[in-house]
């Protein structure tokens, strides 16, 4: 089994089982929920033996995020092997009732719509894979979740998004360029420092509009006494020109500047606003430069990136944070229509279980129609469950 092959046989049996039920129902609104309504009709299995597998098995399921690397990047083509890879990084929260969940607490959550700005829950941290594949005669880029871990208040989200990458890491040992895309909230030292220990690894992220910035450092004149670490310290208001036209929705400026959450290393800083004067203003950093990207810009699905002339392509790592919305599409989704709120589990080991035995089960389905036999440009599959070679395809994701 490709998932479970480091696990007992009788844990992967039932695991697997677990999966196989998940696709079956098309969600997983409790253990219970799928033993009643498929697992107790094909295996002799206890209700238990299925709570012990997720909470108590003695398995490692954070390899999982390995597994799904290694299946994923097997469908980049070959004439598409040199384009970058993105991995986005995110929290998702989930509201609970009542305090007998493992590590249930307040949680502030700015984008709740209740009247509140708390809620009692759990707060899970994940990281995403974008590929490129062939859509017809455009490149696509195809966002496939890799997993989720609970956040615990004995580290910080940024440590624990930083561990998932250095866990993942070693599959892109062939990749030329690796891109992590993260908001503001991600955008700091912790997550930060992860870039310089890995030669082909780069970061694109929002931050605070206050951010520090400084010009670079000027040339050495010849006097004596120690040369300036930098220039002026620049403002987000007067110190950057914005381009003529609106790319996309923004007018944008840029420049290279030095920031101290990048260690004082060269970086490039966007600002985008809607209006050249009094517009709304954000911030933006990348440690990638245009001139270092190879990225068929013609070719691509999505707008503006398709529309990026030789005047515009200081602009690129800009456009490419854009990939990073996929992780929310993602949320919801799962949220949705996989039940991904809905876990009864009590333990921490067994809720990061389920959830990721559910995003095992969704990344699946979200494979699958880039999946062909031929080799050659990736076709986008419309799925039929009653079409024996794709069912057996997502099967074949779980079993060898």
């Amino acid at each position: 089994m490709i998932y479970f092959e480091t696990f007992s046989v009788p844990t992967a049996d039932t695991l697997f089982l677990l999966i196989l039920s998940i696709l079956a129902l098309e969600s997983a609104h409790s253990i219970r929920f799928l033993y009643q309504h498929f697992l107790s009709g094909i295996t002799e299995k206890s209700l238990n033996v299925f709570y012990y597998a997720c909470s108590y098995a003695k398995v490692d399921y954070s390899r999982f995020m390995n597994t799904t690397v290694r299946i994923v990047l097997k469908l980049i083509p070959d004439s598409l092997q040199t384009q970058p890879v993105f991995l986005c990084v995110d929290d998702t929260m989930v509201s609970k009732f009542g305090t007998k969940f493992g590590n249930v607490s307040k949680l502030f959550d700015h984008a709740a719509h209740n009247g509140s700005n708390y809620l009692n829950g759990h707060c899970f941290v994940s990281v995403m894979l974008c590929v490129p594949v062939w859509n017809g005669d455009k490149v696509y880029y195809l966002s496939v979740p890799l997993g989720y871990r609970m956040w615990q208040k004995k580290e910080s989200k940024l440590e624990l998004a930083a561990s998932m990458i250095r866990q993942v890491m070693p599959e892109f040992h062939s990749k030329d360029h690796v891109i992590i895309l993260c908001d503001s909230w991600y955008t700091k030292q912790n997550l930060i420092s992860i870039v310089d220990e890995y030669p082909n690894l780069d970061l694109i992220g929002s931050a605070r509009i206050d951010s520090v910035m400084y010009d670079l450092a000027p040339a050495r004149t010849g006097h004596r006494g120690c040369p300036a670490k930098h220039g002026k310290r620049l403002s987000v208001e007067t110190e950057f020109t914005f381009s003529n036209e609106k790319t996309g929705d923004y007018y944008t400026g840029v420049r290279r500047v030095l920031t101290k959450i990048f260690g004082n290393k060269e970086v490039l800083a966007y600002v985008t606003a809607t209006e050249k004067e009094h517009g709304t203003k954000r911030l933006f950093f990348s440690t990638i430069f245009p001139e270092d990207l190879q990225i068929f810009c013609a070719w691509q699905e999505k707008a503006p990136l398709n529309q990026t002339g030789s005047d515009r392509m200081k602009y690129i790592p800009l456009l490419l944070y854009s990939f990073r919305w996929n992780i929310e599409t993602s949320y919801y989704e799962q949220k949705t229509f996989w039940s991904f709120c809905n876990y009864m589990v009590r333990s921490c080991k067994g809720i990061e279980m389920l959830v990721n035995l559910i995003n095992i089960s969704y990344c699946a389905m979200k494979i699958l129609p880039y999946q062909n036999e031929r080799g050659d440009k990736n076709t986008c599959l419309e799925f039929h469950p009653t079409n024996s070679k794709q069912v057996s395809y997502v099967l074949s994701l779980i079993i060898l």
